[in-house]
C-alpha cells in the first residue's frame, strides 16, 4: 500500500502571492480592456463611443452586489465552497463577454462577472482575517496590495497588446485563462480557514442582524464610508483614464505607460505602508494620507482657475503620483481599521464593508464621470471634497469610538 505524501503547507510568500492574484482579478477585469472601452460600444451597437465607460460601472456593480451574498455565505459554508461557485460565475460571464453580440449582452456578461469575482476578493480578505488581525493583518494586506499593484500597472499595456494582435475579445479570453489558472491553485494550495464550530447559520436575519451591528459600529461603519468615498474618483479616473490621457494630454497609445506608472506609485506606497505601519498606526498614516492629497488637490485646483485651459503634462502627472501614493498608504489601512472590530463574523463584515464602499463610489464615480468635459478639474476637485469628507468621518470615529 502506497502512503500518500502529505501536502506542503504553504509558505507566507506563497499565502501573500495567491491572495494578491484572487484580489486582482477585480483590477484585472477592470483595466486589461481599458484601450478599447469606446470600440467595444461601438463594435456592438452603441453610437455614442463614450458609452464604453458602462463596461466598468456595471461590473462595479455587479461586484456590490456579490459581495452582499459571498460573504455570509462563507461564514455560514466556509471559505472554500464559495470561492468555487464564485469562479464558476466569473467564467460564464467571461464566456458571455467573448461572444457577445449586442452591447446587452456584454453587460450581463461584465455584471456575472462582477458578481463572480466578489467571491475571490472579499472571502480572500476573510482568509486573512482569520489568521491575522491588527497591525500584523495591515502588514499582511499591504504586502497582498504590493503585490497586487503590479496588475493594474500592466493590464492595459498587455490589453493593448492583445487588441492589437486579435481584438478586444481577447482581453476576455485572456481573463478566462487568469481565472481558471488562480482557482485550479487555490483548490490545491489552500485550505479551509473557518473551523465548523465558527460557522454561522445562514439565515436572512442573521444577515439583517450582522449587518445592523457593522452599521452601528462607528469605527466599522466611519471607514467603511471613507473607503467608499475615496474610491469614488478613483472609479471615475479608470473609466476616463483613456480620454484623458489619449484627448487632453494626447499621449497616444503611450497612455498604458503613464497610467501604469501610477499604478506603480500605489505599489510603492503599500510597500512604504507595510514598514511604516507597525511603528506609526493606521489612522496616523491614513489622516496624513488624506492631508497630502486635499493639498495636492487645492494646489492643483488654484492653478487650474488662475490658468484656464489645459495644464501642462508634468504638472497633472505630478499632481496623479502624489495623490495616488496617497491613495496607496489608504486603501490597506482604510480596510484593515474597518474590519478590526468585525473579527467575529469576518466574512460577513468583509462583505458588508466591501459592498457598502462599493455602493457609495458608483453615485460619486458617476457624476464625476459623467461630469467630464475635456477637463481634469471635476476630478481634481473630486479627490480633494473626498478627502475634505473622509477627514471628517475619521475625526467623527475619534470621538464616537
Amino acid at each position: 500500500m502506497i502512503t500518500p505524501v502529505p501536502r506542503r503547507e504553504m509558505s507566507r510568500s506563497e499565502f501573500i502571492v495567491l491572495i494578491a492574484l484572487m484580489i486582482s482579478i477585480v483590477a484585472m477585469a477592470t483595466d486589461v480592456m481599458l484601450p478599447a472601452l469606446g470600440l467595444i460600444a461601438t463594435d456592438l451597437g452603441q453610437a455614442d463611443p463614450n458609452r464604453g465607460h458602462l463596461v466598468i460601472s456595471i461590473l462595479f456593480a455587479g461586484f456590490a452586489l456579490g459581495q452582499l451574498l459571498a460573504g455570509p455565505l462563507s461564514d455560514s459554508f466556509g471559505r472554500r465552497p464559495v470561492i468555487h461557485g464564485s469562479y464558476l460565475v466569473f467564467i460564464a460571464g467571461t464566456l458571455l463577454c467573448i461572444f457577445a453580440v449586442s452591447f446587452e449582452m456584454m453587460m450581463l456578461g461584465r455584471l456575472l462577472q462582477g458578481f463572480g469575482m466578489a467571491g475571490p476578493r472579499i472571502v480572500a480578505i476573510a482568509i486573512v482575517r482569520d489568521g491575522f488581525e491588527g497591525r500584523d493583518m495591515a502588514r499582511i494586506m499591504s504586502f497582498v496590495m504590493a503585490v497586487f499593484i503590479i496588475v493594474p500597472a500592466i493590464a492595459p499595456a498587455v490589453g493593448q497588446v492583445l487588441i492589437a494582435l486579435s481584438g478586444w475579445r481577447a482581453t476576455f479570453v485572456m481573463l478566462l485563462g487568469m481565472g481558471l489558472l488562480t482557482w485550479s491553485w487555490f483548490a490545491a494550495r489552500q485550505p479551509e480557514t473557518l473551523a465548523v464550530a465558527n460557522r454561522r447559520a445562514l439565515s436572512l436575519r442573521k444577515v439583517w442582524q450582522g449587518i445592523v451591528i457593522i452599521c452601528r459600529n462607528p469605527t466599522a461603519l466611519g471607514y467603511t464610508l471613507c473607503a467608499g468615498f475615496i474610491f469614488g474618483p478613483f472609479l471615475a479616473y479608470l473609466s476616463l483614464a483613456q480620454q484623458i490621457f489619449q484627448d487632453v494630454f494626447e499621449t497616444g497609445d503611450a497612455f498604458v505607460l503613464w497610467f501604469g506608472a501610477a499604478a506603480l506609485s500605489i505599489g510603492f506606497a503599500s510597500i512604504v505602508n507595510s514598514s511604516l505601519v507597525g511603528r506609526l498606526g493606521m489612522r496616523y498614516l491614513s489622516t496624513l494620507a488624506l492631508f497630502t492629497i486635499l493639498c495636492a488637490a487645492v494646489l492643483f485646483g488654484a492653478y487650474l482657475v488662475l490658468m484656464p485651459g489645459t495644464p501642462p503634462f508634468f504638472l497633472f502627472i505630478l499632481w496623479q503620483l502624489i495623490t495616488f501614493f496617497s491613495m496607496g498608504l489608504l486603501f490597506g489601512n482604510l480596510n484593515a481599521m474597518a474590519m478590526e472590530p468585525l473579527g467575529k463574523m469576518a466574512g460577513l463584515g468583509a462583505a458588508v464593508v466591501g459592498a457598502l464602499s462599493t455602493f457609495v463610489s458608483l453615485p460619486v464615480g458617476f457624476l464625476l464621470t459623467e461630469s467630464f468635459d475635456d477637463s481634469v478639474a471635476p476630478m481634481v476637485a473630486g479627490f480633494g471634497i473626498a478627502a475634505v469628507a473622509c477627514l471628517v468621518l475619521g475625526r467623527w470615529v475619534e470621538r464616537i469610538a
